[in-house]
């Protein structure tokens, strides 16, 4: 039996083309509306994993996602990234200026800010995926409505690119984490996620992150989020990278005396390869 990934967006989306490039092709997906449906369908066990986006190379970090992380506490058992190509796909036939509408997923406008800036005349509009935006003009037939998505999606979909790489950095990127519901061990892992609270005292975080810097352990990302309902309060999201196993446990070890409401989100094999 195939494994069922639960992503946000509808086929062809990026989100899709993530789990395929880490799980396979021989997957069946599940198209959720919002990556909290994502979370529900996980939980309700009618998936196997959520396949999330948590940061781009532009837009930078999706808060949203971390603030799920929090509440359903799914463990991260991998990561991939994807290098995104955002498109402008319309009707066939259909040319630059006919169009008066751009519809897009937020996080992908944003990517394509520079493009959009030099045509102040399109009316932008958020969807709810990059996909969806371009299956909406396949089916209603609009002619003078353009989507921002990916080259998958107008195969699909039937539709024409009309400007090409309109991302404003060539070098756009997403990460993307895969979510499990139960603990999945992983071998020879040399990635983690953490999240913890400290004291809100000069250098309660600085000792924190000494912790890890003298056992030799690299910090890659840091996040921090307001704590709901307490003032000054934060939780903050740490990547961990190491070339030695006994290193990081050292390193945890020391960071437990230093937190509160530590958590290891998950331990996994590190996977940046585009």
């Amino acid at each position: 039996m195939s494994l069922k990934i639960a992503i946000q967006g509808a086929k062809a989306s990026f989100h899709e083309e993530a789990a395929f490039k880490y799980f396979g092709n021989d997957i069946e997906i599940v198209e959720c509306d919002s990556f909290k449906k994502t979370c529900d369908i996980l939980k309700q066990k009618k998936a196997d994993y959520v396949v999330m986006a948590i940061e781009n190379s532009i837009a930078g970090s999706i808060l949203q996602n971390y603030n799920l992380l929090r509440d359903y506490r799914f463990h991260i058992v991998g990561e991939v990234y994807l290098h995104i190509q955002q498109h402008l796909l319309a009707m066939p036939g259909v040319k630059l200026a006919d169009i008066k509408i751009v519809e897009s997923h937020p996080i992908a406008i944003r990517q394509c800010d520079a493009f959009l800036e030099d045509h102040p005349h399109f009316l932008v509009k958020e969807f709810t995926d990059t996909a969806a935006a371009a299956k909406k003009i396949a089916d209603e037939k609009l002619t003078s409505t353009a989507a921002i998505a990916g080259e998958l999606a107008a195969k699909l979909y039937g539709l024409e690119i009309i400007e090409r790489r309109i991302e404003t950095n060539k070098k756009n990127a997403t990460r993307f984490l895969i979510l499990a519901d139960e603990v999945v061990e992983q071998k020879n892992a040399n990635k983690a996620s953490l999240s913890f609270q400290t004291g809100n005292a000069v250098g309660a975080l600085a000792n924190v992150l000494q912790c890890f810097a003298e056992q030799n352990v690299n910090l890659t990302k840091i996040q921090s989020m307001p704590v709901v309902g307490r003032r000054n309060d934060y939780d903050f999201y740490v990547d961990v990278e190491w070339k030695k196993q006994s290193e990081y446990d050292a390193a945890i070890r020391k960071v437990l005396k230093h937190t509160v409401n530590f958590s290891i989100m998950g331990e996994y094999i590190k996977n940046e390869k585009l």
